[in-house]
């Protein structure tokens, strides 16, 4: 009799789920702080949000989902998986911060052609750190092998973040006026954006391996490509309460010509000063090249800032004094002005 077709050799191993889940339960249980009733591997998440009731008089419930992309792909080529897991998390935070948000749960989704306990234990344990980092509780998750659909040894990390704010105090940009100072956080690096332009410049056009090292950089291609997104909420979400900001903005995909507008009307422009601040060094190499124009460069990478934060002109120099006392990178971009709802660079 031949042998019978099972899952397992079909090309889905359960026995190593089950394996993820008993790595992964530990790394997840070590970020709840009292708001997790379930443990991991339940049907559902369960959070009890009763302490929310004491704290806020309207709390509204803040949520966002994204990925990684194909920073994914050099995290394989370094066999290096924990930054990516900080990357996802970090991002994620960041969004809702720019409504105003601080994080309370975190749900990850983790899809790849096999499993892999080593390589999902090591993603999971970057993601727990972060949210332990920002106080938010990794409340559980889903691994998905799934032959045929993803390439061999490629696998996709999305991860869903639910915050909460003040409905008095959700930032929406609607208070922004004419003449309001536009501010600038440092980036980390590429955070989690224009890796598909990236790889292919320094691997294809430049023939750099993973291991290059680049005098400009300070260190190799991997550890510039791996620096992880940064995370802008656990130093600027204290200071969203005593600082009357009236807009942020996550510099991600579409870098500061598209996500400045989002948070604008459209009878707003910021504008910004291309000498306001110096370009990292990753992006020149990469800029010089590429041959691409400035437009391009500025609409692919967030080009040295992460975020942009709109307050009122009296009240700037205070909230960058805060910022630079613990550490950050500021830079005074510009100012709002009448205009029709776009970013320009002067």
């Amino acid at each position: 009799m031949k042998d019978p077709i099972t899952y397992k050799n079909s090309g889905v191993d359960i026995d190593a789920g089950t394996e993820v889940l008993r790595r992964i339960k530990k790394l997840a249980k070590s970020t709840h702080i009292g708001g997790s009733l379930a443990g991991i591997g339940s049907f559902g998440s369960l959070f009890n949000f009763s302490s929310l009731l004491e704290k806020y008089k309207e709390p509204v419930l803040v949520q966002s989902v994204d990925g990684v992309g194909t920073k994914l792909m050099v995290a394989r080529m370094a066999n290096k998986y924990d930054t990516v897991g900080h990357d996802i998390v970090n991002h994620c935070l960041n969004d809702i911060l720019c409504q105003g948000a601080k994080g309370l749960t975190f749900l990850d989704y983790v899809a790849t052609d096999k499993l892999h306990p080593n390589q999902i234990e090591k993603l999971v344990e970057g993601l727990a750190k972060a949210c332990l980092k920002a106080g938010v509780e990794l409340v559980g998750g889903e691994t998905a092998e799934l032959p045929g659909i993803y390439a061999k040894n490629e696998f996709d990390l999305v991860g869903m973040v639910t915050g909460v704010v003040e409905k008095s105090k959700i930032i929406d940009g609607s208070t922004i006026c004419a003449g309001d100072a536009v501010l600038g956080m440092a980036s980390a690096g590429l955070h989690t954006n224009g890796y598909t332009m990236a790889r292919k410049i320094f691997f294809d056009k430049l023939g750099y391996s993973i291991d290059s090292h680049l005098g400009e950089l300070g260190h190799t291609v991997g550890e510039e490509f791996l620096i992880p997104h940064k995370d802008y909420s656990t130093i600027l979400w204290p200071l969203i309460q005593s600082h009357p900001i009236k807009g942020l903005a996550h510099i991600t995909g579409g870098g500061l010509l598209d996500n400045v507008p989002r948070i604008l009307g459209d009878h707003l422009d910021a504008v910004i000063s291309k000498s306001a601040w110096e370009i990292p060094p990753i992006f020149r190499i990469l800029s010089q090249a590429s041959g691409a124009d400035e437009d391009e460069m500025m609409r692919t990478f967030n080009m040295g800032i992460g975020m942009v934060i709109v307050i009122a002109p009296q009240k700037a120099d205070s909230l960058a004094k805060e910022l630079k006392d613990v550490g950050e990178t500021v830079f005074e971009l510009g100012l709002i002005e009448d205009g029709r709802g776009i970013t320009r660079m002067v």
